[in-house]
């Protein structure tokens, strides 16, 4: 973080513990709630406040966690990318459900989403690939991700392979690359209060589709 960042994140600790959670900061909107936040999020000088963990599970139950990024989320869903190959999109064909949970610690609050994932198409993955450095798209090309690796020095080869293969032209999109959108149909916030009597309001779709809010014990 630079001096600026450490400055910003410093004078924004605990922000979220004082103002509270109400019904009526929260509003109606779940989405414009998060926007709010992850604003928030981003001016306090968090690292990476895109950051979020993804939880997913095989069909018996058996669940994973990791980290991966939020580029873009609206109306339609939350979306993040990976390698259709890896462990995560594995599990997630297999059982298109899943977690994710944001936490910023620096304002005492997390937001965690849970819904149905699905593949965004062909087109809106090319156009997020292509404005990726050109590093990082040699670097989805050479990286098999998930599968045992002998050694550093394979990934290297393979890196330095896939630069010559497409030097002096535009790196495609890997066929076994592109993005996932989490519909959500249940958003709950959290905000840190003291002496742990926290405030957590749940956001959860009704059987009309619409979006009911309720507040829950921490």
């Amino acid at each position: 973080m630079s001096l600026w960042s450490t400055f910003r994140a410093f004078f924004t600790a605990g922000k979220g513990v004082f103002a509270g959670l109400s019904e009526e900061s929260a509003g109606s909107d779940p989405l414009a709630l998060f926007h709010r936040w992850f604003q928030d999020a981003v001016k306090s000088g968090v690292y990476l406040p895109e950051s979020m963990a993804l939880g997913t599970a095989t069909p018996d139950g058996r669940p994973s966690v990791r980290f991966v990024l939020l580029k873009r989320y609206n109306e339609r869903g939350f979306v993040f990318f990976t390698n259709y190959e890896s462990r995560k999109a594995v599990e997630l064909e297999a059982n298109p459900e899943a977690t994710l949970i944001f936490h910023w610690g620096i304002l005492q609050r997390q937001i965690r989403l849970e819904g149905t994932v699905e593949r965004i198409s062909h087109e809106e993955s090319e156009a997020y690939f292509h404005t990726r450095s050109r590093g990082s798209q040699i670097g989805a090309w050479a990286s098999e991700q998930s599968r045992p690796l002998a050694n550093r020095e394979e990934l290297e080869q393979r890196e330095r392979h896939y630069e010559q293969e497409f030097r002096g032209r535009e790196v495609p999109l890997p066929p076994f690359w592109g993005g996932y959108r989490l519909k959500p149909r249940n958003l709950e916030c959290w905000q840190g209060r003291a002496n742990r009597l926290h405030g957590r309001i749940k956001f959860f779709r009704g059987v009309d589709g619409q979006w009911r809010r309720e507040r829950l014990y921490p």
